[in-house]
């Protein structure tokens, strides 16, 4: 009897062990990840498979030689669009213009380069300058982007998740997996600011992206970016929730 009683009681003993909650996995967390500016770089592939396709639909076949033939579009308002893209994406990414002007300088460029295009004027314009005029076979087009699209989608779904925050009542990690290295801050009067004030970079390109700071309180104040945060503003109102919550308050409700 002494025994059955002993294992009986070491059963519930190890039943009541295994179910107690683990705080670890029953606190709520947010994960915010920072993207690279190539996320931005979307516009890019995507006008060059449509570009690719008014090619294949309404150009026509170039003989090369006698063996080679090539899908081209006779205006050289398509290749003229293409290098106009490309260029402000590269401009407005690496170059931060803030507020009004960079909304103003968007409107501008649309406006000159859809308006020239429908009219056919880039065509005229390159007769000023002899040999002058860009066009960019249905290969190209659909060589680069697919490269493009590639090198994107490694980025935004490997790459730039090797580097995380995980955002916690009370506390922030930053989580590294290559090196398995970690850094803890406490959120105890740290201050969150978002940065979304490049119109083109965050609202058109970033379709609602935006730079997070952290400012850490106490002796030693440290400043935290967390660039190229997708969806920045719902993610600082979900984290400004969730630190104000206190884990002792989480633990007495479980």
């Amino acid at each position: 009897m002494a025994r059955e009683f002993n294992k009986s009681r070491n059963d519930t003993e190890g039943s009541s062990v295994d179910e107690l909650p683990n705080p670890e996995k029953e606190l709520p967390e947010i994960v915010v990840y920072s993207h690279s500016t190539l996320f931005y770089w979307w516009p890019v592939w995507v006008s060059g498979f449509l570009l690719a396709l008014v090619t294949f639909f309404k150009g026509g076949v170039v003989e090369l030689d006698q063996v080679r033939n090539e899908y081209f579009h006779t205006s050289s308002s398509l290749g003229m669009i293409y290098v106009l893209v490309l260029l402000l994406v590269i401009t407005f990414t690496n170059i931060k213009i803030r507020g009004i002007y960079s909304l103003s300088l968007i409107l501008a460029f649309a406006f000159i380069t859809v308006t020239f295009a429908w009219l056919g004027f880039w065509d005229d314009i390159f007769t000023f300058i002899p040999q002058l005029s860009i066009h960019m076979n249905m290969g190209f087009y659909l060589v680069f982007s697919t490269l493009l699209l590639i090198l994107w989608l490694m980025m935004f779904f490997v790459f730039d998740r090797m580097v995380y925050w995980r955002i916690r009542p009370g506390q922030i990690i930053e989580e590294k997996i290559i090196g398995g290295g970690q850094e803890s801050y406490d959120t105890r009067g740290m201050l969150f600011e978002q940065r979304s004030d490049d119109f083109f970079r965050h609202t058109v390109l970033g379709l609602g992206a935006g730079d997070l700071c952290l400012i850490t309180s106490g002796a030693k104040e440290e400043t935290i970016e967390i660039p190229n945060v997708l969806f920045a503003e719902r993610k600082v109102k979900a984290i400004q929730k969730l630190v104000a919550v206190e884990p002792n308050q989480l633990m007495t409700k479980s």
